[in-house]
């Protein structure tokens, strides 16, 4: 490795060495500022991706519930469906068999 010749260092004032200093000072915070805007970044690219997932998922969500509403208003095999499965009700004429429930 070579060496800077003292000569050259002599020639260097002290505001120039200064100067030479702030330079470099300068540049590191560049690069760290930098470094820490491309974490930002990649942080907020992370966020929107996410944030994507969800409204493709709520979309998806949504458009099942405009089905099931426009089911409900225009399906009446659907709605005796729901009525006879989920609340229990039957159709005049219909038999209704009741089984002794099992003991515990």
């Amino acid at each position: 490795m070579s060496r800077v010749p003292r000569r050259i260092w002599r020639r260097l004032s002290r505001g120039q060495v200064a100067l030479a200093g702030a330079g470099m000072l300068v540049i590191v915070l560049l690069i760290a500022w930098g470094v820490g805007g491309t974490l930002r970044i990649w942080a907020m690219r992370q966020e929107i991706s996410a944030v994507e997932r969800d409204i493709a998922t709520l979309r998806a969500r949504a458009a099942a519930l405009t089905q099931t509403i426009d089911r409900l208003r225009n399906d009446p095999a659907y709605l005796e469906k729901l009525a006879r499965e989920e609340h229990g009700l039957v159709r005049e004429g219909d038999t209704v068999l009741k089984f002794p429930s099992k003991p515990k």
